[in-house]
């Protein structure tokens, strides 16, 4: 019986580790005595990989004025904790397959996601957040967690579902009705199998609730907002029928004018497109 989210997890092989190349970029970025060579070499026994990393440099991501045709390069231009970030969010996409099409639709799901990595992105830098890809990256894995539910427990997560649509509600909700958690936690509970940052682990396990976020309550808050305007511009559905509702403490905690909403949805309009096309 599933009474916990690590229970969930349990026993989940195909998730247990996160790919390979990622772990070994994430040990060399974590090691004092790694140069940008050392970490550029293992990006670039991946090809596709490397593809993919220098595909996002030079998009409209970044706007750098001069093309960027080294790995290397890149690195000494983005830095390595942000090249890191990317390369898990690219990473991260090649995980889930065969997840039942009635239970959600992937390109869409995934859409969804990036449009939340965009809009995160953008708030981050409207807020003069450091290291703003690592706000990418979060938006990428927010429901990561529903997915996970939909190969383990796909006929409760259908019940859910179609509670969701029946009685009107929000999935989220419906998922803790039935299940007696939601995909947040499921999320939260992977970050740690993980062992990822504790920064991602809050962002992901508090991203509904962004007020329980207490080590990084400005991080969560981002992700909150970026969440509800992808969800508001009608940028892909991770199964979501409603757009969720703002928290209006946490949007307080942002200190930021509405009036950097349009610019910023502007701005999340423009880069949608060109990072589907790299990301997915």
């Amino acid at each position: 019986m599933i009474t916990s989210p690590s229970d969930l997890l349990k026993g989940y092989v195909e998730l247990s580790s996160l790919p390979t190349v990622f772990i070994r970029i994430n040990e060399a970025v974590n090691n004092p005595r790694s140069s940008m060579n050392d970490i550029g070499k293992i990006i670039s026994e991946d090809a596709g990989l490397t593809a993919r990393l220098l595909m996002v440099v030079n998009s409209a991501f970044f706007n750098f004025p001069q093309r960027i045709e080294s790995i290397t390069k890149a690195i000494g231009i983005v830095g390595t904790q942000q090249l890191r970030d990317l390369a898990l969010a690219t990473s991260i996409i090649k995980l889930f397959k065969g997840i039942p099409s009635d239970l959600v639709d992937m390109e869409k799901f995934w859409k969804h996601s990036v449009a939340v990595g965009i809009a995160a992105r953008t708030l981050a830098t409207l807020h003069r957040e450091a290291n703003i890809e690592r706000f990418f990256v979060a938006g990428i894995l927010h429901d990561i967690g529903r997915l996970v539910m939909y190969v383990k427990i796909p006929d409760l997560s259908r019940e859910a579902l179609l509670r969701a649509r029946k009685n009107n509600q929000l999935l989220y909700v419906t998922e803790t009705e039935v299940i007696g958690f939601d995909h947040a936690a499921v999320g939260r509970a992977l970050m740690q199998i993980w062992k990822l940052s504790a920064y991602q682990e809050e962002v992901v396990g508090f991203h509904h609730n962004p007020g329980l976020a207490t080590r990084f309550p400005v991080e969560t808050a981002i992700v909150h907002v970026a969440d509800i305007l992808a969800h508001g511009m009608g940028f892909g559905s991770s199964g979501e029928q409603y757009v969720p509702p703002l928290n209006a403490e946490v949007w307080e905690r942002l200190s930021l004018q509405v009036s950097v909403l349009a610019p910023a949805c502007e701005q999340i309009d423009r880069q949608f497109d060109d990072a589907v096309k790299i990301i997915l």
